[in-house]
């Protein structure tokens, strides 16, 4: 099974992935991680990535497609999860494409629906830890009062430079003009669904579970 977790900065987006990959053995192929992974791994595309990354460019559609290419011809486990990818019609026309082209098909687009006010608070409270990305948040999810992360131990947390209300606003304003087209495109094609992303982590996985049965 195929899925794309749709939603604004802050919806859970990565928090639910990474529980369908330790629950399902699906595979997350979320396009920051996918970068780094190239840049550092020597292959003819990673050459191309770590160039461009150092020229200070934009990553083009071409490469992050090149990447999904070849993630596709590896082992795809009990599934996919594209994470921050497609962002633009564009980039799903590509990406539809791309699945015909080896076989495979996309079977839900799951949006993570939130309010603008809820992202704010969510995100200005959020951290992560440094050594294994764990999301913890100051209301919801707190780091452990031993310092240490509950899944790998580490003892460094890191908040994102742009985790502010001022920079969410303009992010909030990227995707709604950007990403929130791809909620009528993936209704028409019969597989968009829609969860409440502002409850409970344990609450939300349990709707996703329910829609990817259904």
């Amino acid at each position: 099974m195929n899925i794309i977790l749709l939603g604004p900065p802050g919806a859970g987006k990565g928090t639910q992935a990474r529980m369908l990959v330790d629950e399902r053995n699906m595979i997350q192929l979320s396009t920051g991680d996918m970068l780094r992974e190239a840049k550092d791994s020597g292959t003819e595309m990673g050459r191309i990535v770590a160039d461009v990354m150092a020229r200070g460019e934009l990553v083009t559609d071409e490469i992050v497609i090149g990447l999904i290419r070849e993630k596709l011809q590896g082992d795809t486990g009990g599934g996919l999860i594209f994470d921050g990818f497609p962002r633009t019609l564009k980039q799903a026309d590509a990406l539809a494409e791309l699945l015909e082209e080896n076989g495979q098909t996309l079977d839900k687009v799951i949006e993570l629906r939130v309010n603008d006010e809820a992202l704010v608070s969510r995100i200005t409270a959020r951290s992560t830890c440094a050594s294994c990305g764990e999301v913890y948040n100051d209301l919801t999810k707190p780091i452990p009062a031993d310092g240490k992360c509950v899944n790998c131990g580490g003892t460094e947390f890191k908040r994102r430079a742009d985790d502010n209300a001022e920079s969410l606003k303009k992010r909030l304003m990227e995707y709604y003009k950007q990403t929130s087209p791809l909620i009528g495109y993936y209704y028409a094609k019969g597989q968009h669904c829609r969860v409440d992303g502002l409850g409970e982590m344990d609450e939300v996985k349990a709707a996703i579970a329910e829609k990817l049965q259904g």
